[in-house]
């Protein structure tokens, strides 16, 4: 009879391993649930792979990829196809084996054969999944160790590629709200320029004809036509400089959260960014508790994938006190970065034993804001820069035809 290897998990969560001869798959999952262990895989012994010595060579020849890095939609692909698969019964490496045959990215058909490869040498999902840390975050591991913990796998799959589905549409939404108004800004910014580099000498070229002292706005669009035209190659080094500057300024800890907190001081635009990062806060937390992940795992995974130094340092505190004792509640006001409307269903949700449903309702309501204020953003910003066009286009027109008028008054 043939081979198989086997991984289960007991129900107090502890992994067993080992190889068993029975005459098919079906009959030793049969076995192990008999014996009340959680079956997470289950393989041949003599199972092909692609991943060797020399993987680039099989890559090549069994494999065509589209692209080569991993884009946030294959993940977000990956994650429900494995999702359905395990759904429907298929064993993880089977799934795993199907999926690879699929994607589009190299790096995440390498990734997945590594995958597999670790998991065929005894190690569970989520362990093989933490290898690769820089593919798959900590809400990743810590969702799918809770999911072969309880059994429910596929469930938390499916949870954790609903939310991701939501972050990359919500994603989609923000960068498709901004693209115009970046495109407008840009086309206004090249117009200004063509009217200073290229109208303005023109003119001035014209009056230098005339024996008469030019009006001050005149001579004001002329200097600052001439000092762009002389000047306009170390302009563009120097603001490139700057912002390298700044960029490594930002990277560091101290630069990081001083452009948080000038972001988070912006009159308007605060708020804004203030309810983005709570929105993706309580995205992570109403799936990371509703997946069974305990309150304490699940802020310590939101501290360190927020992005927000700020927020992180909040939940580092939070965390603490519910450590101590303390219901969540307590120190999410204490910290006063959360606003009342939130405190409030938090302790309901405690009180009532929904967190996981009230966290899902706030996330709800910051993003319905978010999106609200995005679309009065696109809205509004057109007649705002076309009034800042006219304005500054009719200085420019008005700083040219003064000298014509006072030459048409000499004569």
């Amino acid at each position: 009879m043939p081979r198989y290897f086997y991984t289960a998990r007991t129900k107090a969560g502890h992994k067993e391993s080992g190889v068993e001869e029975v005459s098919g798959q079906e009959e030793l999952i049969s076995q192990l649930q008999a014996k009340d262990l959680i079956v997470v895989n289950v393989f041949p012994e003599h199972k092909e792979t692609l991943v060797g010595s020399r993987p680039g060579e099989a890559i090549k020849a069994k494999f065509k990829p589209k692209h080569q890095r991993i884009k946030g939609d294959d993940l977000v692909l990956f994650c429900r196809q494995l999702a359905t698969l395990l759904g429907a019964g298929v064993t993880i490496l089977k799934s795993l084996d199907i999926i690879s045959q699929q994607v589009s990215s190299l790096r995440l058909y390498i990734v997945i054969k590594d995958l597999e490869k670790t998991m065929g040498e005894g190690l569970s999902f989520h362990e093989a999944m933490a290898k690769h840390h820089r593919v798959f975050s900590e809400l990743w591991v810590n969702l799918v160790e809770s999911g072969e913990a309880s059994g429910n796998l596929a469930m938390v799959l499916n949870r954790l590629a609903g939310y991701l589905e939501r972050n990359a549409a919500f994603k989609n939404k923000l960068i498709s709200a901004l693209l115009y108004p970046i495109i407008l800004m840009v086309a206004g910014i090249g117009a200004l320029l063509f009217l200073t580099i290229k109208i303005i000498p023109t003119f001035a070229e014209l009056f230098k004809g005339f024996n008469i002292e030019l009006p001050f706005l005149t001579r004001m669009l002329v200097g600052i036509s001439s000092f762009i035209r002389h000047y306009l190659f170390i302009i563009f080094i120097a603001t490139f400089f700057a912002v390298f500057l700044l960029r490594k300024y930002i990277s560091t800890r101290a630069g990081r959260k001083n452009w948080e907190n000038l972001l988070l001081s912006l009159p308007i635009f605060g708020k804004f960014f203030h309810l983005l990062i709570i929105e993706r806060f309580t995205s992570e937390m109403a799936t990371l508790i509703e997946s069974g992940v305990p309150i304490l795992y699940s802020l310590e995974i939101a501290e360190h994938s927020v992005d927000n130094l700020t927020l992180g340092e909040i939940i580092g505190n939070i965390k603490n006190d519910v450590r101590s004792g303390k219901p969540l509640s307590q120190p999410l006001e204490k910290s006063g970065f959360f606003d009342p409307m939130a405190v409030q269903m938090i302790t309901i949700g405690e009180e009532i034993g929904e967190l996981s449903n009230m966290f899902k309702q706030l996330n709800i309501f910051y993003t319905e804001y978010v999106n609200t204020f995005l679309d009065r953003l696109t809205s509004l910003f057109e007649p705002i820069m076309l009034v800042f066009m006219g304005i500054v286009v009719g200085i420019m027109v008005i700083g040219m035809f003064l000298p014509i008028f006072q030459i048409a008054q000499i004569r």
